[in-house]
């Protein structure tokens, strides 16, 4: 009982250094001691500036509506979008997407924007819209219409493909996982290789971990013909040597996780 108390104190101890998960791990080596392979190095880098650029931020905006006014929700959003797209051109913000969630969360709609130049942008861009009566005067009129309201601004992982607009008809994943705090460094040297195995047919959209909000909240989202599409793609990954070890590392990392399926608007940049 003594040397199991002694071994879990120093795997406490570990969580808060930055990990690599590149030791060799024989099929014979038990679940246990695959945790105790990875070597610890410390470091005085922050989490965020190892695993993403900070000049990029985005903003994750997730409404809850009322049931009986999406459809005015969805128009006076639609006006925000090009107020801000004509009238603020000076602004370094672009929506990137805008979604309704279809399996999950219903009534809800999640909106993403991108920064570009850190927060001193996001500031500048909310000193400006909020001195807009325009402006003020649709959140005004936006609120009739909502239950709750929700923000994080979230980093992107450098290891994730680029952002790339979708045409065409498709569906959007997001998974969502809370961590465990002192984790984020291990989640992203095994998502790091993980996601080699879901480039095949660009399903890969985007990958954000919290940086104001929720913290230690990672978004997976991942874009699909259909839901059968989806079956097939997920089902592919899991025959890929490597991927079960990937998923095997990270599953002991998540607190709590979330899945939604989500359909494009008529607004939204990515379709």
């Amino acid at each position: 009982m003594l040397k199991l108390k002694t071994l879990a104190k120093a795997c406490n101890s570990t969580a808060l250094r930055s990990i690599s998960t590149t030791a060799p791990v024989n099929e014979s080596d038990s679940w246990f001691s695959k945790l105790l392979v990875r070597k610890i190095e410390p470091t005085k880098e922050s989490h965020s500036r190892m695993l993403s650029d900070k000049e990029i931020i985005y903003a994750l905006h997730t409404h809850n509506v009322r049931p009986d006014s999406m459809e005015d929700y969805l128009k006076n959003y639609k006006t925000t979008v090009e107020l801000i797209r004509d009238k603020k051109a000076n602004l370094s913000q672009e929506l990137v997407a805008s979604w309704t969630v279809q399996v999950g969360d219903m009534d809800q709609c999640l909106h993403l924007w991108k920064y570009t130049g850190g927060f001193e942008k996001i500031d500048q861009a909310k000193e400006d819209l909020w001195h807009d009566p325009e402006y003020l005067g649709l959140m005004k009129d936006r609120s009739k219409f909502l239950r709750s309201r929700h923000l994080q601004y979230l980093l992107p992982f450098s290891y994730w493909p680029q952002i790339e607009k979708r045409s065409g008809n498709n569906i959007y994943e997001m998974r969502s996982y809370r961590l465990k705090p002192g984790t984020m460094i291990e989640w992203g040297n095994n998502w790091a290789r993980a996601i080699n195995f879901r480039k095949n047919n660009n399903e890969a959209f985007a990958g954000f971990f919290s940086q104001i909000g929720r913290l230690y909240n990672v978004h997976h989202i991942w874009c699909y013909k259909s839901l059968q599409d989806r079956k097939e793609t997920r089902e592919a990954a899991w025959r890929s040597p490597g991927w079960d070890e990937c998923v095997a590392y990270t599953v002991p990392l998540i607190r709590e996780m979330h899945c939604r399926i989500l359909s494009p608007t008529v607004f939204s940049p990515t379709q």
